[in-house]
């Protein structure tokens, strides 16, 4: 049986009309939060190696970005975590499949939020079935 590759994410939190000060204490305080998620492999800060001119950087890493490695089996788990956390706030999300492919996604409530899940689950067994064939 052929092991599965873990998913990339990348977490845009910058959608949540907070100031620089609180975007960072949001994204220090749903690190730890996000390492807890079953089956999150990896969770960072997205660092800046060249900051683009108008993107705004703290400390060395983007204001309001995370990347997250996590196995595709849980995704669910991880979608059903920030439906909670976010359920009625904006944000934005890349879903990077193992062979490059993403899927970009936006959700602004629940029902987004389960629909955003549903479209990552079937990107990602979509992914498995090509790489199976």
């Amino acid at each position: 049986m052929a092991r599965i590759s873990n998913v990339h994410v990348t977490l845009f939190l910058t959608e949540l009309d907070l100031d620089e000060e609180e975007l960072q204490a949001e994204v220090q305080n749903l690190l730890p939060q996000l390492r807890e998620v079953d089956g999150v492999e990896a969770v960072d800060s997205v660092a800046v190696e060249d900051t683009p001119r108008g993107a705004k950087a703290f400390g060395g890493f983007l204001l309001g970005l995370l990347n997250l490695e996590i196995n595709p089996a849980n995704i669910k788990t991880l979608f059903k975590f920030l439906g909670d956390r976010f359920g009625n706030k904006p944000i934005k999300l890349v879903v990077k499949a193992p062979d490059g492919r993403e899927l970009n996604i936006e959700a602004s409530s629940r029902e987004e939020f389960e629909f955003a899940m549903q479209q990552a689950q079937d990107f990602l067994n979509n992914t498995q079935k090509t790489q199976d064939s």
